[in-house]
C-alpha cells in the first residue's frame, strides 16, 4: 500500500504545487551556490602552485577580534538601551523605537562616512574645538576604534530593538507579581527581565558576529590600512587591486569554513525573530537614580546613533547637491540603484514566499530542512565571496564581467536579503498552516483562494517588511557591485566610494544624504503601503 505524502495530513491542506515550487527554488539556489563554490575550488586547485602574498592567519585573527569585540559591545549597548526604553514613557517614544529599528537597513557605508563627518579631521567636533580653543581635538577614527564604533552604532541599535521586543513580551501577570513584591530595579532585572533576554542572546550574538565578520564597506572606509584589513576587504583587494586570484580564493575558502561553522553552532540556539512589530507601552516605571540612569542611557544611544546620520543630512543637503544632481553619472547610478533594488526586492519576495509556502505545506522535518536550508546560503557565502565565485564563473565561461554584471548583482542582492526575508515570512506562514489548516481543508479552498483569503490578509505587513528590507539592502550594498562595477554600470554606493577615493568629500556627502533619505523613506513607507493594501 502506498503511503500518503507528508503534506496530506489531517491538519494541512494538500498543496503539492507549493511543495514542488519550494523544492524547485531550493534546488535552483543550491545549484547556484554549488556552481559558485565549484568555480572557487577549481580555481584554487588550478592555481595551487602560484605564490600569494596574503597573510591568512593575520587576517583571520584581525577579523575575529573585531567581530568578537563588536558582538560583546553591541550586546551590552543593546541590552542597556532596551532596558531604558522598556521603562520610559515620553512623547515621540515610538519614533525613537523606529529609529533603532532602522539600523538593520542603514547602509554601513553611510554610518562610516557619518562618523568621519563628526569625528574626522574636518569633522564637527574638531572644527568646534579649533574655533573655541584654538587646539584640535582629533579622534583616531581610522583603525580598529573607528571600525568598532561604526559596527556598534549599527549592531547595538539592532540588538536594542530585538531585545526590547523580548522585554515587551513579558507576561502582564509576572509584572504584577513583581510589583506586589516591591522588587528593586536590580532584582526585577535579574528575576524577570534576564530570563527573557538570555534565551535570545546566543542567537543574536551569532547574527551580530556574522554581520561583523563579513562586514565590507565599514572596514574598507575606516580600516586605515593593511593592519586592520579583514577577510572581505582582503578578498576585494586581491581581486580588484592585485589580481591575486590564488590569494582571493584561499581567503574565500577560509571565510566559508568559518562562517559555516558559526552557522552550525548557532543552529542549536533559539531563533531570533526578524519582525518585531510595534513596541508595547511601558508597564513598569522606576524612580530616583534608576530613572535618571535610564534617561542617560537613552540619550547616549540616541546621540550615538543619530548624530552621524544628522551630520550626513546637514553636510549633504546643501549647495553641493545641485552640482551632483546635474551630472549624468549620478542619474545613471540612481536609475541603476532603483532598478536593481526594485528587481532584487521582487525576486527576494518571490523566492521567500515560494520557500515559505513550501515549508508550511509539510511537517516532515527532513523535507522542511531541505526546502529551507539553501535560502540561508548567504550567511555561509557572504557578498564578496559570492561575487568572487560569480566573477570566476563568468571569467571561465569566456564572458566579459560587464556583460553579466546586471544579472549577477541582481541575483546576489536577492540572496543577500533572502535569509532575513524567510526569517520574517516563515513563522507566520507556519502558524497559519498549523492553526487554520483544518478550517482551510474543510472549506475546500484552492491554493490561490487560501493565499488570497487567509494568508495575504495575515502576512501583508510582513510582506511589506520583506520588500523594504530587501530594497534597502540592495540600495546600500557595496560588496557585490565592487567587483562588477564599471564606468557605465555603477550604483550610488559605488559612486559615493569613488568620490571619496578622488577626495571629493562634498560629492560623497550629497550622495550619502540622498541614499539615507531613500533608505529611510522605503523602510517606513513600504510596510505601511502594503499593509493598507492588505486591509483593503
Amino acid at each position: 500500500m502506498l503511503l500518503s505524502p507528508p503534506f496530506n495530513s489531517r491538519t494541512l491542506p494538500n498543496r503539492p504545487l507549493r511543495l514542488f515550487a519550494g523544492a524547485a527554488i531550493a534546488t535552483a539556489i543550491a545549484t547556484l551556490v554549488v556552481a559558485v563554490l565549484y568555480a572557487i575550488f577549481t580555481t584554487a586547485a588550478g592555481a595551487a602552485a602560484q605564490s600569494s602574498r596574503v597573510d591568512v592567519l593575520h587576517l583571520v585573527g584581525m577579523t575575529s577580534i573585531q567581530a568578537g569585540l563588536t558582538t560583546v559591545l553591541s550586546l551590552l549597548v543593546g541590552t542597556a538601551i532596551a532596558w531604558a526604553l522598556n521603562r520610559l514613557r515620553f512623547p515621540g517614544r515610538d519614533l525613537i523605537v523606529g529609529l533603532f529599528a532602522s539600523a538593520i537597513v542603514t547602509p554601513g557605508l553611510i554610518v562610516a562616512f557619518g562618523l568621519l563627518a563628526v569625528w574626522g579631521r574636518s569633522g564637527w567636533i574638531n572644527q568646534t574645538a579649533l574655533a573655541l580653543t584654538g587646539h584640535s581635538f582629533e579622534v583616531p577614527i581610522f583603525g580598529l576604534g573607528g571600525i568598532l564604533a561604526a559596527h556598534v552604532i549599527l549592531d547595538g541599535a539592532f540588538a536594542a530593538r530585538i531585545l526590547l521586543a523580548r522585554l515587551d513580551a513579558i507576561p502582564e501577570r509576572r509584572l504584577k507579581t513583581g510589583q506586589s513584591l516591591a522588587l528593586s530595579p536590580w532584582t526585577r532585572f535579574r528575576v524577570i527581565d534576564w530570563p527573557m533576554l538570555a534565551s535570545s542572546l546566543p542567537g543574536l550574538a551569532a547574527i551580530i558576529f556574522l554581520l561583523a565578520f563579513t562586514s565590507f564597506p565599514i572596514v574598507l572606509l575606516l580600516g586605515g590600512g593593511p593592519a586592520n584589513q579583514t577577510l572581505e576587504v582582503a578578498i576585494y583587494a586581491a581581486v580588484r587591486l592585485d589580481f591575486d586570484l590564488q590569494g582571493a580564493v584561499t581567503l574565500a575558502l577560509v571565510q566559508i569554513g568559518i562562517c559555516s561553522s558559526i552557522i552550525l553552532a548557532a543552529a542549536a540556539f533559539a531563533p531570533v525573530s526578524a519582525s518585531t512589530g510595534a513596541s508595547a507601552p511601558p508597564r513598569w516605571r522606576d524612580h530616583g537614580l534608576t530613572r535618571a540612569l535610564q534617561w542617560a542611557v537613552l540619550a547616549f544611544g540616541i546621540v550615538g546613533f543619530a548624530m552621524p546620520l544628522v551630520a550626513i543630512l546637514i553636510d549633504g543637503i546643501g549647495p553641493g547637491i545641485a552640482d551632483v544632481m546635474s551630472r549624468a553619472s549620478f542619474w545613471r547610478a540612481l536609475g541603476t540603484s532603483l532598478a536593481i533594488g526594485t528587481g532584487s526586492a521582487l525576486l527576494t519576495l518571490t523566492l521567500a514566499l515560494g520557500v515559505g509556502l513550501g515549508r508550511a505545506a509539510t511537517r516532515a522535518p527532513l523535507l522542511r530542512i531541505s526546502i529551507g536550508a539553501p535560502a540561508y546560503a548567504y550567511l555561509a557565502v557572504p557578498a564578496v565571496v559570492l561575487s568572487l565565485g560569480a566573477f570566476l564563473l563568468v571569467r571561465n565561461a569566456g564572458l566579459l564581467p560587464e556583460t553579466a554584471a546586471p544579472v549577477v548583482v541582481l541575483c546576489a542582492n536577492a540572496l543577500l536579503s533572502l535569509p532575513f526575508a524567510l526569517a520574517t515570512l516563515a513563522p507566520p506562514l507556519d502558524a497559519i498552516a498549523e492553526k487554520r489548516g483544518r478550517l482551510i481543508r474543510s472549506l475546500g479552498l484552492t491554493g490561490w483562494q487560501q493565499f488570497r483569503a487567509v494568508e495575504w490578509p495575515l502576512i501583508g505587513r510582513d510582506i511589506g517588511v520583506v520588500l523594504a528590507l530587501s530594497f534597502c539592502f540592495s540600495l546600500g550594498d557595496l560588496g557585490v557591485i565592487a567587483l562588477f562595477g564599471t564606468e557605465d554600470f555603477a550604483t550610488l554606493p559605488l559612486l559615493m566610494y569613488r568620490a571619496l577615493g578622488a577626495y571629493r568629500s562634498n560629492d560623497a556627502a550629497a550622495i550619502a544624504a540622498l541614499m539615507l533619505v531613500l533608505t529611510i523613506t522605503a523602510f517606513v513607507l513600504l510596510p505601511k503601503l502594503v499593509g493598507k493594501l492588505t486591509d483593503a
